[in-house]
């Protein structure tokens, strides 16, 4: 990607190398399972199982010079999110209210729990904030099999605020309190197809973002296929050797490759209707 000299976004929480305080297994651990579930996380259980408890933030498996890099990367491409969604609301006769990308090294409190780098990225509705490990550059690679790159983990960031997209139109509150009202099957349903309009809405990111030249030669083909590798089938099959499509919370590989598919090519939002 051609990230130097770009604008970084100022909308950053850097709390890298900040301890967490000891917390109740019990609530917060309740709290963690139901966020992926209610509050549009992605990839939460992916890498591995979280464990919640107290304790010091746990070093970065990053080089300095990496990590150093990953947060310019991780504020530019956040910066260009702001651009693409600010300039969609307008057009609405809208503000988009940007959120804060909140980057930590192990684990860190958000109101929807305490939040570990074995959940994966993710999003909190109720503080508008993305949560990210920039540790999760070497997962995607070493435990999800994606290429990586830096636009694959463009991706992943543009997948999170398309979540703080959904919950600015109404869309994931609405979500939430229809799976409420669900047993487990619809449940997962309705998360899948919030999870893959978030693709989608990372798509018409990326849209933007190649008008702009973010992109270099093979940075979608890298970032499609990190969409095909956080498919649930493809982490189901590589994590217990069988695939259980009711159980899915995401979409499968080919669907969310299809949805991210669908925004890049038409830049527009109004097309990424999985609901219906």
């Amino acid at each position: 990607m051609r990230w130097e000299n770009r604008r970084q976004s100022s909308n950053v929480e850097d709390r890298r190398g900040m301890s967490v305080g000891k917390k109740s297994t019990g609530i917060i651990g309740i709290i963690v399972l139901l966020v992926g579930m209610y509050y549009g996380v992605d990839l939460s259980g992916v890498v591995g199982t979280p464990q919640i408890g107290g304790g010091g933030a746990q070093p970065s498996t990053l080089e300095a010079s990496q990590e150093a890099q990953l947060n310019q990367i991780s504020r530019v491409v956040l910066a260009e999110t702001e651009d693409s969604w600010g300039q969609y609301f307008a057009r609405h006769n809208q503000r988009y209210v940007a959120p804060t990308l909140v980057l930590y090294t192990g684990a860190t409190q958000s109101s929807c729990g305490t939040g570990q780098a074995a959940m994966g990225p993710f999003y909190c509705p109720n503080d508008q904030k993305v949560y990210l490990d920039l540790s999760f550059y070497e997962d995607m690679k070493t435990k999800l099999g994606a290429q990586g790159g830096d636009a694959a983990f463009a991706y992943v960031i543009a997948h999170e605020v398309g979540h703080h997209v959904q919950n600015l139109l109404g869309i994931l509150p609405k979500v939430h309190q229809a799976q409420q009202r669900s047993n487990q099957a619809r449940a997962n349903q309705l998360s899948v197809r919030l999870e893959l309009q978030a693709d989608c809405f990372a798509g018409v990111w990326a849209s933007h973002a190649q008008q702009n030249q973010l992109f270099e030669a093979g940075d979608i083909e890298r970032a499609m296929n990190a969409a095909e590798a956080v498919g649930d089938d493809r982490i189901q099959q590589r994590s217990q050797g069988y695939v259980v499509p009711d159980s899915f919370t995401h979409g499968s590989a080919q669907d969310r490759q299809t949805w991210f598919r669908r925004g890049l090519q038409s830049g527009d939002p109004a097309q990424c209707d999985t609901f219906s």
